[in-house]
């Protein structure tokens, strides 16, 4: 019981930091008439509200849990950095906050974390078109 109290403690507390953060945020209006003061935009503000509260605990829980097994592994491996560092940036880089943006589909929600190096996408290689033959007279 009291391991939820402090989780959720946790989380609430987190919660405040982000809503300030949000305020000293700006940046120009989506296309869509989304802005806060519309309902729609009201809409998605309430609704990314109430879902950040309980994927916002399970992703607090999920990260500080990953910070003990990556701990763990590092001591247990012998002190590899490189298996601990795999461990707490799965677990503790990602997504912790719910915005319109994310419910709008502009932006991924990511509950795993994914390392610098790989989330830069992968630049595809461009095909050379295939050059048909001259046509025989």
């Amino acid at each position: 019981m009291r391991v939820v109290a402090v989780m959720l403690i946790i989380a609430l507390s987190g919660l405040a930091q982000v809503s300030v953060a949000w305020s000293q945020t700006s940046g120009p209006p989506p296309a869509e008439d989304t802005t806060p003061g519309t309902p729609s935009g009201a809409g998605l503000q309430a609704a990314s509200w109430l879902l950040t509260v309980p994927y916002g605990a399970a992703k607090v829980a999920f990260a500080l849990l990953g910070g003990i097994v990556g701990g763990l592994t590092w001591a247990l491996s012998g002190g590899n950095t490189e298996a601990a560092q795999s461990v707490w940036t799965t677990s503790i880089y990602g997504t912790y906050v719910i915005t319109p943006d994310h419910l709008r589909g502009d932006k991924p929600i990511r509950f795993l974390g994914v390392a610098e190096s790989d989330s830069a996408a992968a630049p595809v290689p461009v095909q050379p078109a295939p050059v048909s033959p001259a046509p025989a007279k």
